[in-house]
């Protein structure tokens, strides 16, 4: 007994030193040397903390662009999606009711017009961008909201969208939170 006891004590002390010690502060050292420092690169305007680029935030204002969907209400501790099939009918009501609320926002819009990520949520309930689709749907409420020319609200959302890494991996993506502000700082 002896003879597998001690060599698997040893193997469990060099494992804990190894995977609760060393490996974590390594994945912390690399973490420091990424933007943000580890600690999520935040968003500003006005000199002032406004959110985090990597989580959505909740907009319901006509004056803004609104993002996608989120299962738990936008909060990074408790982050997921519904967890409801596609069937499902209390999922089928709530994806009902968000496509009733998003058209009387915007009446100019024809049901199957908009982009089925405006009316569902993401499987994180985080996500911080929509395509570009999603953004030029919402462009004529939003203008209207602030009295501006939609052409130049074209432009800012054109401006504020973001290529596909290597200009082949993943869609073209609009950061809600960053074209936001940047709508606010048209003025």
């Amino acid at each position: 007994m002896k003879k597998y006891l001690l060599p698997s004590v040893k193997l469990t002390v060099l494992l804990l030193v190894l995977l609760a010690g060393i490996y974590p502060l390594f994945i912390a050292g690399i973490a420091k040397m990424a933007p943000g420092k580890g600690g999520g690169v935040t968003v500003t305007h006005n000199g002032k903390v406004v959110g985090y680029e990597n989580i959505g935030q909740k907009f319901t204002d006509d004056k803004y662009f609104w993002s996608r969907p989120s299962a738990v209400d936008y909060n990074a501790a408790g982050s997921g999606g519904s967890n409801k099939a596609p069937g499902n009918p209390d999922y089928l009501k709530t994806v009902a009711e968000r496509t009733d609320t998003f058209l009387a926002h915007n009446p100019d819009v024809k049901k199957a017009d908009i982009p089925a990520e405006l009316v569902t949520a993401s499987a994180s309930g985080l996500d911080p961008h929509l395509s570009p689709a999603a953004a030029y749907v919402q462009i004529a409420r939003v203008a209207k909201a602030r009295g501006m020319a939609p052409e130049k609200l074209k432009q800012l959302v054109d401006a504020n969208t973001q290529a596909p890494m290597l200009g082949m991996f993943g869609p073209s993506t609009v950061n809600v939170l960053k074209l936001n502000v940047a709508l606010d700082e048209l003025k």
